[in-house]
């Protein structure tokens, strides 16, 4: 079964069917069922994502990348740092 990219909207509006589904009174299993998605997937989801609204969501994924520029941006330096240091001692 081929994987599905869902984008975080999408899935913030998932959840949010789910849980008026469940608030009319139907399992939680019937609810996802007919989002078209796995127990466990929606789970995952309502982990990550329970709670928040949509510009939560994107402030969220736009602090997730900024983090994983800034920690290439720190290893990066850190090596040069690293071998500079070793120039420095004349150790090439």
């Amino acid at each position: 079964m081929p994987r599905m990219k869902h984008k975080a909207e999408e899935i913030v509006s998932k959840l949010r069917q789910v849980d008026v589904l469940v608030a009319q009174g139907n399992k939680v299993a019937d609810a996802v069922r007919s989002i078209g998605v796995s127990q466990l997937t929606y789970y995952r989801w309502r982990r990550e994502f329970g709670g928040l609204q949509l510009d939560q969501v994107k402030r969220l994924k736009e602090l997730e990348l900024e983090n994983q520029r800034l920690r290439k941006a720190v290893s990066d330096l850190t090596l040069d740092k690293l071998i500079l240091a070793e120039a420095a001692k004349g150790n090439f």
